[in-house]
């Protein structure tokens, strides 16, 4: 029975021993990755910065701020090897957890137009879509748009 619980990703606090993982994880499934300043910066601000670790390994991370009543997905991200095997909703579901704790009545994030996959994944969770952002990421060749979405809490 150990075993099957060591098989499971643990949720962490990410710390800065993380970020060449964690920026290895963003350049790896992002065209246009946050840098590890950015990374830095999000945990000296003291967001809610988060690993998914399975067998000491950085598999999985995101961030999250929380303001009055309201929470802010603003990454989440798997390793691509480690996708579709629900990790990326086991850390999301966390996230949501901590912003219940803190007083969160709303969950907001963006997620690209083409990212249908994420998508899906938010839809099944509870978000809804509540509004566009017209050009708000950059893509090869131009922008691309944003799909804000909404989750009550």
């Amino acid at each position: 029975m150990s075993a099957q619980l060591d098989d499971l990703p643990r949720v962490r606090r990410m710390v800065p021993a993380d970020l060449d993982a964690v920026v290895a994880i963003e350049r790896e499934v992002f065209l246009f990755p946050w840098t590890c300043g950015n990374f830095s910066d999000s945990i000296r601000a003291g967001y809610h910065c988060l690993t998914l670790e399975q067998g000491g390994e950085v598999c999985g991370y995101g961030v999250m701020t929380i303001g009055v009543e309201e929470a802010h997905l603003l990454t989440l991200s798997i390793a691509a090897c480690w996708q579709r095997k629900g990790w990326g909703e086991r850390l999301l579901r966390h996230f949501i957890h901590i912003a219940k704790e803190q007083g969160a009545r709303t969950m907001f994030l963006d997620v690209r137009e083409s990212n249908c996959g994420a998508a899906r994944l938010y839809e099944r969770i509870g978000f809804r879509q509540i509004a566009r952002r017209r050009d708000y990421y950059p893509a090869m060749g131009g922008r691309e748009d944003s799909l804000v979405m909404e989750l009550a809490l």
